[in-house]
């Protein structure tokens, strides 16, 4: 259909743009893509797009799973974030924290410990170490910047949370269209290496932090209150009042966290064992029946011990957990709409127009580059990441396939480049959450932290560009180097202009 096959992906990154809404973005781009299918009816278009494209989402059996594997983890999660036991954890720890960078680093691992919940990291992390962050002089902008760089990026690395299950969907039905074989969860963790934009933000935390490397707005936000204590700039207006979104519990007790993660591993990984892990390829449905039992298991424990140690009575943390559940329920009609995206993309010859243009126009070994490059231009002005993986993902991977370009590289640039949204857009939940959760003004923490991240983004294009030659997962290695070498080269120059000055 050539160019007109491109039309429903335009016009979700368009909506998407526009209304900042993921759901109706998806189902405008599925319903436009069904319109010109059927000859501009709209009552057989309407039909069309739920009765061939929205239903057989829901009837296949993969689908059904990683729905009721969504709604599990959402219950859980939900858990977690009203047990306390976050805070609790990182109570613990406040006693031993006596420098700058202690503080700084006990704030990143308590956002790696948070891995399970990226809107959570911030509004748990943030209002434990505010106080702490004061009391030592470090700018509420640092701390949004640490919260920030430990919730999303970290998120996406983990492939047995809400995050991995949604991607292995998206996918599993590219996989299927082109009936390919492999696992999705075998891939997505092949794809982890290339996933250079995470892994470089969640580096550059501790690197930043033992340099004590500052520089741009990041710098004077620094000095200011290094020099007169100021938390804020005169004109500033803080998201979140001091405490307000806190969450320590009275009776919490940080084995409300550790504990469940404990018995979410042992049966995760005691499941795959049995199934041949790591020796064996492991089947998608053999890992979604023992992710979904991990999370179950998890969830009564946690109850449990919020029973044990009178956190709450049972019908009130019910009700958390089938919250929690509910949650996921914006996730799940995103998913859907995804796969139905993806569903239409493939019917109009979307990737097939791509690849039939490109194909002898530009080298195969830059395909990465550019998808990573269209992904932080979607993901930036949408300030989703979920979006733009479903969007892209149906394209980068019949692309890949067709030009002979390395597909898990591919797959890493789309990831990286929707992270790099979710990162640093300032209409990204992720970051309007970080600015709450630390408690400082929304678009000084998006200031603050670009050049940070625009640094990470220049590395990562580097690193796609080199991966796309080669194809080995040892690029990674290149591209962390390239940062080490770039933030001391960075901070001896600055040490040297301040000496000087």
């Amino acid at each position: 259909m050539g160019f007109i096959s491109l039309i429903p992906p335009i016009i979700a990154v368009i909506l998407a743009i526009i209304t900042k809404n993921v759901v109706i973005s998806l189902f405008s781009g599925v319903f436009i893509g069904v319109l010109i299918l059927s000859g501009g009816n709209p009552l057989e278009a309407t039909m069309s797009t739920i009765g061939n494209y929205i239903y057989p989402q829901l009837s296949d059996g993969y689908n059904a799973g990683i729905l009721v594997l969504l709604f599990f983890i959402g219950g859980f999660v939900s858990l977690m974030e009203n047990s306390g036991g976050g805070a609790a954890l990182a109570y613990n720890t406040i006693k031993y924290i006596n420098s700058r960078a202690k503080a700084q680093i006990s704030a990143w691992i308590g956002g790696l410990i948070i891995f399970f919940s990226d809107l959570g990291t911030p509004l748990i992390v943030g209002p434990v170490f505010e106080k702490v962050f004061d009391k030592l002089k470090i700018s509420r902008e640092k701390l949004a910047w640490i919260i920030d760089s430990t919730a999303s990026p970290v998120a996406v690395l983990i492939p047995f949370i809400g995050w991995g299950v949604y991607i292995m969907g998206l996918i599993r039905n590219e996989f299927d269209l082109l009936n390919i074989s492999a696992s999705e969860f075998n891939t997505l963790i092949q794809v982890i290496p290339f996933q250079f934009y995470a892994i470089l933000v969640v580096i550059m935390v501790p690197l930043v932090t033992l340099t004590k490397l500052e520089f741009g707005p990041m710098a004077k936000a620094e000095k200011r209150i290094q020099e007169t204590g100021a938390l804020y700039w005169p004109e500033s207006k803080p998201l979140r009042k001091a405490d307000e979104h806190a969450t320590y519990t009275e009776g919490s007790k940080a084995i409300l966290i550790w504990l469940p993660l404990l018995v979410l591993f042992t049966t995760l990984f005691g499941l795959m064992i049995s199934f041949g892990f790591p020796f064996e390829q492991i089947a998608g449905q053999d890992f979604r029946i023992s992710l979904t039992t991990a999370y179950l298991f998890a969830a009564v424990t946690i109850i449990i011990l919020m029973l044990f140690f009178k956190i709450k009575k049972f019908n009130a943390i019910f009700d958390i957990y089938t919250t929690g559940m509910q949650r996921m329920t914006y996730v799940a009609v995103t998913l859907v709409l995804a796969w139905a995206l993806g569903t239409i993309i493939s019917d109009m010859g979307a990737a097939i127009y791509i690849v039939e243009m490109i194909e002898g126009n530009i080298p195969a070994f830059i395909i990465p580059a550019l998808l990573f490059i269209v992904g932080v231009i979607i993901s930036l002005a949408s300030g989703t990441s979920w979006g733009t993986f479903a969007i892209m993902l149906p394209i980068a991977i019949p692309m890949a396939i067709a030009l002979d370009a390395h597909l898990l590289v591919c797959i890493g640039a789309v990831l990286s480049g929707g992270i790099f949204g979710d990162h640093t857009s300032p209409i990204s939940d992720t970051t309007l959450l970080s600015s709450t959760g630390a408690g400082t003004d929304h678009i000084d923490h998006v200031k603050t932290q670009f050049p940070y991240a625009l640094l990470n983004a220049v590395i990562t294009l580097i690193g796609f560009i080199v991966a796309g030659i080669t194809g080995s997962a040892w690029t990674l290695l290149l591209a962390v180097a390239l940062l080490i070498v770039t933030v001391i080269v960075l901070s001896l120059f600055q040490n040297k202009k301040q000496r000087a000055a």
